[in-house]
């Protein structure tokens, strides 16, 4: 009789064990394809629509940059004058009576922004402050986009569980390192389209 090797049965075993709790489809499957398949079907469900795009079919063209927001991915692109294109995860509008569709463009560029609630806002939050300065307890987080729109940004936010959701009150926020490089390629004059 032959001394069995401890390693090699547990890892005989092991393969045995995971081929039983594959369904028979998969067992027939090279490792690499039923690796793809589950990633494609995990990345499908989680990123939506979250994916590159061309500027052309917005823009014109790149004078200044160009900043494509789409509301529907949660997703900030942006090109810079020289095609360089960048993709975020944002947060949106929490409901779609908050939210602006169109073309704007930035007007104004602040780091440490004050943040003031609209009136509307201090209607159904009477107890908010009426003004907000800079640091962590502020909405607008580090840098803020002012836009043509009165009332609308696009900032950062210090509360990281708003972004990839509808969680805003008009605004796009973007995490604070993300904003900090939009505000960076950024001029006084990119546009800026909400679709």
């Amino acid at each position: 009789m032959h001394p069995i090797d401890r390693r090699a049965f547990l890892a005989t075993g092991a393969a045995a064990a995971s081929t039983l709790m594959l369904p028979a489809a998969a067992q027939t499957l090279p490792d690499s394809v039923q690796m793809e398949q589950a990633l494609s079907s995990t990345t499908r469900r989680n990123t939506s629509s979250f994916r590159a795009r061309d500027w052309r079919s917005h823009f014109s063209n790149l004078s200044n940059g160009a900043i494509l927001v789409d509301i529907e991915s949660r997703a900030l692109h942006m090109w810079e004058e020289s095609g360089d294109y960048h993709l975020y995860p944002s947060s949106v509008p929490q409901s779609e009576d908050l939210t602006r569709r169109g073309r704007t463009s930035v007007v104004r560029k602040v780091v440490g922004p004050t943040w003031r609630p609209t009136p509307n806002m201090l209607r159904r939050n009477p107890e908010w402050p009426a003004v907000v300065g800079p640091g962590p307890e502020n909405p607008l987080g580090t840098h803020a986009l002012y836009l043509s729109w009165t009332y609308y940004r696009i900032h950062g936010t210090h509360d990281t569980r708003k972004i990839g959701r509808k969680s805003s009150s008009g605004c796009i926020g973007l995490y604070n390192e993300h904003i900090a490089e939009v505000f960076g390629m950024t001029q006084v004059g990119t546009q800026v389209l909400l679709i």
